[in-house]
């Protein structure tokens, strides 16, 4: 079975797992609605145990009588669930805590958008199956691209303590205040117009060309186009994923919004949609930094 899972070759149906294994396409999409909805599943567990801070969560409580949950198992259980945010004194407890949930929101919008790129290597793949030669596993592919993304991850979540000790988000991680909130947006919508980014998102939009040019049939060579594909793709979606701290890292609705708008522009022909988005993204910037202003301007008596 090991190698079936490393190198793909004719499937036999009545090879039970290892037919699973020789068929790239049912295999790429099976991991990818796992993790991402292992991903979803973990991110509304931490929004239901974050409602009720200081109290048991019912949803929490109500699975851990059902996985027979007690003692240490069940407290494990919900520190993982429900951490405590705006603990900014909590210090690597904190940390992990953020890395967690970042490592859950790349699982649950990152990693459908790398759908495209990742369905197709494995058709690729599948039609040299078909054909009778070798191919490497798509799991190759997605570890790479993972890979990538999980230094990312620790990159936000040091990012995300830093903010939250200098108070620029509040105990709920949302943003603390409009200028930043505003601030951030029209970064992001800058960076929409950059020649990287524009260099990064045709890369995304574009994989059938890149595993043409770069086809093999070696699980580390894919591991590193995985890799590139990633770093691809961190060049492509770093700022708009910063924009989570402008609206609440916790904010599921804005979590989806931001996960369509980056499949949309992987998928899309042009850049035209990307300049969109960030004119779009300046404006609600703009927007942001007007309220806070005319919050704090001072009115005359009379």
């Amino acid at each position: 079975m090991a190698q079936a899972a490393n190198n793909l070759s004719r499937p036999n149906p009545s090879a039970g797992w290892p037919y699973l294994f020789a068929r790239p396409r049912l295999l790429a999409i099976g991991c990818l609605v796992l993790l991402a909805g292992l991903g979803w599943v973990y991110l509304g567990l931490m929004v239901a145990g974050a409602q009720s801070p200081g109290a048991n969560s019912p949803i929490l409580d109500t699975l851990s009588e059902w996985m027979g949950l007690d003692g240490a198992g069940r407290t494990a259980f919900e520190v993982l669930c429900g951490p405590t945010f705006g603990a900014t004194d909590a210090g690597a407890a904190a940390a992990a805590a953020f890395a967690l949930m970042w490592s859950a929101m790349l699982l649950a919008m990152m990693l459908p958008t790398a759908g495209p790129m990742i369905f197709t290597y494995a058709e690729m793949a599948e039609n040299a199956v078909r054909e009778g030669e070798r191919a490497a596993s798509p799991l190759w592919l997605i570890a790479g691209y993972g890979l990538v993304w999980l230094g990312f991850v620790v990159i936000a979540a040091a990012l995300q303590l830093a903010l939250a000790r200098a108070a620029l988000l509040d105990p709920s991680m949302g943003a603390a205040s409009g200028l930043f909130s505003g601030a951030v947006f029209v970064a992001a919508g800058a960076y929409q117009f950059s020649a990287l980014k524009h260099a990064c998102v045709t890369r995304c939009q574009q994989p059938l060309p890149f595993f043409s040019i770069n086809w093999s049939d070696k699980p580390r060579d894919i591991f590193r186009l995985g890799v590139r594909q990633g770093l691809y793709c961190i060049g492509c979606c770093w700022a708009m994923m910063l924009v989570m701290f402008a609206v609440g890292t916790m904010n599921v609705i804005w979590m989806a919004v931001l996960g369509f708008i980056m499949a949309a522009e992987k998928i899309a022909t042009t850049t035209r949609f990307s300049k969109a988005i960030g004119l779009i993204f300046t404006m609600i910037g703009i927007a942001f930094i007007a309220a806070a202003v005319a919050a704090h301007w001072p009115v005359r008596a009379g």
